[in-house]
């Protein structure tokens, strides 16, 4: 009964302690109005929080650790419709940066951190065709041996096939005593 309680209560401390994170999560990237995201070198920000106002969605900035304001960043205008808004940076060297969407209303629709992690591109080299094509088929297949070397094989597996025929026939006939 004791191990019971001790097991019920610390069941429930665990799932209070599990469930904690939850809203506070849920409450941080709902306040942002922004999802960015990365594919190699390349930085992507989407929205739906900005407006259209004379032509402009407005103007997202990618700023890294030493730069401190909107203006200092690499913008890039947003595009798209009005239920998404798209930007993106190309090239874009390793490490940690902060995105901020500014839509066209002068209104910050979002501010995320971003690690951009290195990546290495696999370098594809050429090699020289083989000049008769590829050599497959059983061993050598591509070698003309001539017809000493044949007539030698030939002699071989028939000496093996003769051996084995006598070996089995022999097995096959009872003891006699």
């Amino acid at each position: 009964m004791r191990n019971r309680s001790l097991l019920l209560r610390s069941g429930l401390t665990v799932a209070a302690a599990a469930a904690l994170p939850l809203p506070l999560a849920a409450a941080s990237s709902a306040a942002s109005g922004i999802s960015v995201s990365t594919s190699g070198s390349t930085v992507s920000v989407t929205t739906s929080a900005c407006s259209q106002i004379n032509g402009s969605w407005g103007t997202a900035s990618l700023l890294n650790s030493s730069q401190a304001n909107f203006a200092q960043g690499r913008q890039v205008a947003l595009s798209g419709t009005s239920s998404l808004q798209t930007g993106a940076w190309s090239s874009v060297s390793p490490g940690t940066y902060t995105v901020i969407v500014m839509c066209s209303n002068n209104n910050t629709a979002g501010t995320q951190s971003v690690i951009v992690s290195a990546t290495t591109t696999p370098s594809i080299s050429a090699t020289a065709s083989p000049s008769r094509g590829v050599m497959g088929g059983v061993g050598g297949g591509a070698t003309d041996y001539g017809t000493i070397t044949l007539v030698a094989g030939g002699a071989l597996v028939a000496t093996g096939v003769a051996a084995t025929v006598w070996f089995l026939r022999r097995r096959s006939k009872p003891y006699r005593l």
